[in-house]
């Protein structure tokens, strides 16, 4: 009996003090060290030198993933880590291996580890080291249940953290999503052997040249991305992405900055061989230029490269009176940002080889004409069989000396009408200008009347009203012009004629909704 109660005794000793010594000590010394060793794992590192708890990102992004998106995790992971080996490393190594197993046991002070001087002392510090262990034991348990609730409390505030970036993510996609569908922007490559449509352009950095295919909100960052050189750049065009340098993602060729803000407006010249669409679209650039200096209407290049065409176009003019053959098989498109008000359009200005639109194959490779917002057809009434027929005194010279088309305005447009149906599925909705070109031969001839408001009637009185009721069928809205493309350009161009030239490309950039509409109704009437 005495026996059974010295037991008694040395177990509810031992568990006094293993309870007095965790809650008293144990238990906030687990705690302090592992919340500690868990908070170095989000500690920044020495200022300048590489912190090898980032992992290099091996994707083709010049930059690394957002803190939330990626390290986030990794750091709360290692964070959880050196928690648990520390609790770990203080059980086994610490409590149980060192202080009870090498001290206590062998009669040494738990701490110091001096050896007692008597026996007594020593058989003291022996009968401590069960209640010491089990004081370990409990800690280290209770210590991992306070761990692991703050371990769910924390992936709570980290799921709510991501969420938070997610939801900026999805709102800066959502807002300039909603910003380019009210200007109407569509981006496509103005560029021959691409014209491809594209969601998001490749930006360069400005510091290093990286080129950055995803500079968008997402999982390298929603408000702005950090470049390898460390170049923070905005990601969305209504922050600053605009003022980045852009490429094609397609054909990696440099695109004007205007592409990503402003509607484009395509717009094909289509005419047959020496129609006049070169000295036209000459004509249409000088025309919307004096329109500029009249009216509220702003007028510039999208690019130098664009500046340049058009002053080598005005030089071949200015020298010859005439333009050179235009030569390739699909052009660049000239871009030019027209405005008035508030609103802009960035004009891309088709102007092909006439024998690209001979047939269907060679139409079916003119991509661009499925992005085409409207048709400017230049129409050769000379080159009309229909025409020379009725031409009498002299007249047939005159046309020829005009240099007529190859092709009349019936049969070019025959020749590509089926292919635009084809390509772009939408000519119904389309609205077609005809330009009926050369009028300063025509006001020569004496076997015609003279070319007069309005255009389609003296079209329909000279034979071509198939082409006007064709025309009138096929597309959603038609009017015509006619204009002396030579009286318009070049040395004494009339300040008049360069005007009525700009009239149907101010007419089409109306329907897109730029307020330029009442600059030609008003001349007109």
């Amino acid at each position: 009996m005495n026996q059974q109660a010295v037991v008694m005794t040395l177990v509810y000793g031992t568990g006094a003090v293993g309870v007095a010594v965790c809650l008293g000590y144990g238990l906030w010394r687990f705690l302090g060290l592992a919340l500690g060793a868990a908070g170095r794992a989000f500690e920044p590192r020495t200022p300048g030198a590489t912190d090898p708890r980032i992992a290099p990102y091996s994707g083709g992004e010049p930059t690394q993933p957002a803190y939330w998106a990626r390290q986030m995790w990794l750091d709360s992971r290692s964070a959880a880590l050196f928690a648990a080996r520390t609790v770990w490393f203080l059980l086994t190594r610490h409590w149980l291996g060192k202080v009870v197993g090498d001290r206590l046991l062998h009669g040494r002070h738990g701490r110091s580890g001096i050896r007692a001087e008597n026996g007594l002392g020593r058989l003291i510090r022996r009968m401590l080291a069960p209640g010491i262990a089990l004081s370990a034991l409990l800690s280290a348990l209770l210590a991992s249940a306070v761990l692991l609730c703050v371990a769910l409390v924390f992936a709570v505030q980290l799921a709510l953290v991501a969420l938070g970036a997610l939801a900026a993510v999805l709102a800066g996609r959502s807002a300039e999503r909603l910003w380019k569908l009210a200007r109407g922007v569509r981006m496509k490559c103005p560029y021959p052997g691409c014209y491809r449509p594209f969601p998001l352009a490749v930006h360069l950095c400005p510091d290093c040249g990286a080129a950055h295919r995803e500079l968008r909100p997402g999982g390298f960052g929603a408000l702005r991305h950090v470049c390898r050189c460390g170049r923070a750049l905005a990601t969305t065009a209504m922050t600053g992405r605009r003022r980045l340098t852009a490429h094609c993602p397609h054909c990696d060729r440099p695109l004007p900055p205007a592409v990503g803000t402003t509607r484009v407006v395509h717009l094909p010249l289509i005419g047959g061989t020496s129609a006049g669409k070169t000295m036209l679209m000459a004509a249409m650039l000088d025309g919307l230029r004096s329109w500029s200096h009249q009216s509220g209407l702003t007028v510039e290049f999208a690019s130098p490269e664009d500046l340049r065409e058009a002053n080598t176009l005005g030089r071949q003019l200015n020298q010859s009176g005439w333009t050179l053959k235009t030569q390739g098989g699909q052009p660049r498109a000239l871009m030019l940002l027209v405005g008035r008000g508030r609103r802009r359009r960035l004009l891309y200005l088709y102007d092909p080889m006439g024998e690209s639109l001979r047939d269907a194959d060679t139409t079916r490779r003119q991509s661009y004409l499925a992005h085409a917002d409207g048709v400017l057809l230049v129409a050769d009434v000379l080159a009309s069989p229909v025409v020379r027929r009725s031409l009498r005194a002299g007249d047939p010279e005159l046309a020829a000396a005009a240099r007529p088309a190859d092709l009349g305005p019936v049969e070019t447009y025959a020749g590509f009408t089926g292919e635009l149906q084809g390509l772009g599925g939408r000519r119904q909705r389309l609205a077609v200008a005809t330009v009926v070109t050369k009028r300063d031969a025509l006001d020569r001839l004496t076997s015609l009347p003279r070319p007069a408001d309005p255009v389609d009637d003296w079209l329909s009185g000279i034979g071509l009203d198939d082409l006007v009721r064709t025309l009138g069928h096929d597309f959603a809205a038609a009017r015509y012009w006619a204009v002396s493309a030579r009286a318009a350009t070049g040395a004494g161009a009339l300040d008049s004629e360069q005007r009525r030239a700009a009239e149907p490309v101010l007419w089409l950039l109306s329907r897109t909704g730029l307020r330029v509409g009442r600059l030609t109704e008003g001349r007109r009437s």
